[in-house]
């Protein structure tokens, strides 16, 4: 028996090799494809990212796979894949919250793949002007958490910066607690941002009673702090350890499973209708009686499914709200925008924000 196997390891190795470059020749083939897609675009000045047809491409190979590999990972390459070939039409930076290895960073990669070019911010709203001055074709900010709930720096920052939206990624959060040793006894302090600080709460209170928290300004900062002292632990991110040459103590240490992070994409201008979207506006609504009940009303008989309503008050001007609305569809659809054009009449102030594919 364990001759046969040794005998036919070379066999299927052989195939492997062959299978590998083939793989590497179809790539390459691909590759040239999406750059005469570019020159064919060019011409017709029209945009390099066509979101309808990246989602066909990904729903017609989750039908072929029919299972056999691991969907999750096989999205993962292609999202590479796609991502390389179209940015071998146009190279893209993108602005994001830093330093490096923060789940703005992650939420990038997830969107852009690991191609693009990357620039890390010391705030939220320094995304926004680096995207508005056209010094990035593209920003990446957490706009909510199903835990904590909204990013309301985000939510101002669309108050002062134009820009638009033309993305979401919704990022699954999972913490971990690291430092240098991956020995939970050498841990003194623990470190992070206050999000993750407060989605842990439970878990630091049971299991290091004693240990001292410190609230600092990113995950990523904690992680430089943690790679600097052995005493001190981070909690952050699986690209933290890589970043940063630490080692896990403990996987998801946050209180409750299913934590995601919906992050946005900010550019210039949308995207055509790719099928399935979300428009978002930022409204204030006439001070008179049943404004918003009224408004509401519009959108529902018209059949238009809002997905979230939070208001903000506007600073410097007592009493008065802006409300940020996401609903379903596209600006293009004629529906949503009739029933825009009439909420119009019961707002002191209406601004569409973007239209974009609803993130997976």
């Amino acid at each position: 028996m364990t001759k046969t196997v040794n005998n036919s390891l070379p066999e299927i190795r052989n195939r492997i090799d062959a299978i590998d470059t083939q793989i590497l020749s179809l790539l390459k083939e691909r590759l040239r494809c999406a750059r005469e897609i570019g020159r064919v675009k060019a011409q017709d000045q029209r945009p390099t990212w066509d979101p309808k047809r990246e989602r066909m491409i990904f729903e017609r190979l989750e039908a072929a796979n029919g299972g056999e590999f691991p969907w999750p990972s096989l999205m993962v390459i292609y999202r590479e894949i796609i991502t390389t070939c179209r940015l071998s039409q146009n190279k893209v930076e993108v602005a994001y919250m830093g330093p490096e290895s923060t789940f703005s960073h992650l939420a990038g990669i997830k969107c852009f793949g690991q191609s693009a070019e990357y620039r890390a911010t010391e705030t939220i709203e320094d995304v926004f002007i680096e995207v508005e001055k056209g010094r990035v074709q593209y920003g990446i900010v957490p706009v909510e958490n199903s835990i904590e709930g909204a990013v309301t720096s985000t939510l101002d920052a669309f108050v002062n910066h134009r820009v638009r939206v033309c993305g979401e990624v919704n990022l699954p959060i999972s913490h971990n607690l690291i430092n240098k040793s991956g020995s939970i006894k050498d841990v003194k302090q623990v470190l992070s941002h206050p999000q993750p600080l407060a989605q842990c709460r439970q878990w630091l209170r049971k299991n290091l009673p004693e240990v001292p928290t410190r609230s600092t300004f990113s995950t990523a900062v904690a992680s430089q702090m943690a790679a600097d002292d052995e005493t001190v632990a981070a909690i952050a991110s699986e690209l933290a350890v890589k970043t940063y040459g630490l080692q896990v103590v403990v996987r998801g240490v946050e209180d409750y499973s299913g934590n995601t992070t919906r992050f946005l994409l900010l550019g210039a201008e949308s995207p055509p209708p790719s099928g399935a979207d979300k428009t978002s506006l930022l409204i204030s609504f006439l001070d008179r009686p049943g404004a918003l009940s009224e408004s509401l009303s519009i959108l529902a008989r018209r059949g238009i499914n809002l997905t979230r309503i939070e208001s903000r008050p506007v600073k410097g001007t007592a009493g008065q709200y802006l409300f940020f609305i996401d609903m379903l569809g596209h600006w293009e659809d004629n529906e949503v925008r009739q029933g825009c054009e009439q909420l119009k009449e019961f707002c002191s102030y209406f601004e569409w924000l973007g239209s974009y594919p609803v993130g997976a």
